[in-house]
């Protein structure tokens, strides 16, 4: 397997940084063996780099889920990641598709696709004696409505990025740091993730939305959510690209009506994490405002 020197951080951080670093290898060596859930996103990446770095590779293991649910690109950034850092890769499929609870997709969508992941992980990490499973979650997750968290702290997963305070811009810079190919990729998410709350989740609106984004990519843009309201293509890119857009117009309209789109959107505020979160937040925070 082709692997990195372990000398290759050479771009300079600045003291903060590197401290924090330190001391999430210092969780890491305590932990001595680790499966580390890897999606492909630049977190998993990086944990998964420090890992390998901080233990031996022997003593470190990475798990990708390949269902439907992930974009094919994560899972193939997943496989090249842990071939380049020398590190053993399982794949497995979680079977979200196959709960009848995911697909109906509550909000607590997240939360069930997080635990049946988990579950398969600790599965696999039983059969190689290892006991413990980390995840990339960050500090700045903790700032934002993610349910996957609960699944976490109930299977007593261990979280160090999140441990040591590394946010999202310092996971960046030390990814670059230690010349991650995905260092400055822009953020993925689960492709359920562009449905809405209530809307069922199906294979086949997976599938054109994956093929949408995929489409708006080649186009030139760099952050892309296809939100999938049925009939409706809700698109969300980054402001600067609303021009881009325009110009585009009729070829964004054509190749996304033949995936079966009647209305090709674009949504003025642009791309926002957890957009579809907005609703609900706003709902739960009333229900909780009339309890009171």
């Amino acid at each position: 397997m082709k692997h990195k020197s372990k000398h290759r951080q050479c771009i300079e951080i600045d003291q903060k940084l590197s401290e924090k670093l330190c001391r999430c290898k210092e969780i890491l060596r305590s932990l001595k063996q680790v499966a580390v859930a890897l999606s492909g996103g630049v977190d998993s990446s990086l944990l998964l780099a420090l890992a390998a770095e901080t233990l031996r590779r022997e003593n470190v293991l990475a798990a990708t889920a390949t269902d439907p649910i992930f974009p094919q690109q994560e899972r193939k950034l997943a496989r090249q990641i842990a071939e380049n850092l020398g590190v053993e890769l399982i794949e497995f499929q979680a079977g979200q598709l196959s709960n009848p609870d995911f697909i109906a997709n509550h909000p607590q969508r997240c939360y069930l696709c997080k635990k049946m992941m988990l579950r398969h992980i600790k599965r696999i990490a039983d059969e190689r004696n290892i006991h413990a499973i980390i995840t990339g979650s960050n500090a700045d997750d903790a700032l934002e409505y993610r349910p996957g968290r609960r699944a976490e702290n109930e299977m007593g997963v261990h979280c160090p990025l999140e441990q040591v305070g590394l946010t999202k811009d310092d996971i960046r810079q030390s990814a670059r740091a230690m010349r991650l190919p995905n260092w400055n990729r822009p953020a993925s998410a689960c492709l359920a993730t562009r449905i809405p709350y209530g809307s069922g989740i199906t294979i086949e609106k997976l599938t054109r939305i994956e093929k949408g984004e995929q489409i708006l990519y080649e186009m030139g843009f760099s952050l892309v959510r296809l939100r999938d309201h049925d009939q409706i293509a809700r698109i969300e890119i980054n402001p600067k690209q609303f021009n881009k857009a325009i110009e585009k117009r009729d070829e964004i309209i054509n190749s996304l009506s033949q995936l079966g789109y009647i209305y090709i959107t674009l949504d003025l505020g642009g791309y926002h994490s957890g957009s579809m979160d907005r609703l609900w937040n706003e709902t739960d925070t009333n229900n909780r405002t009339r309890q009171r």
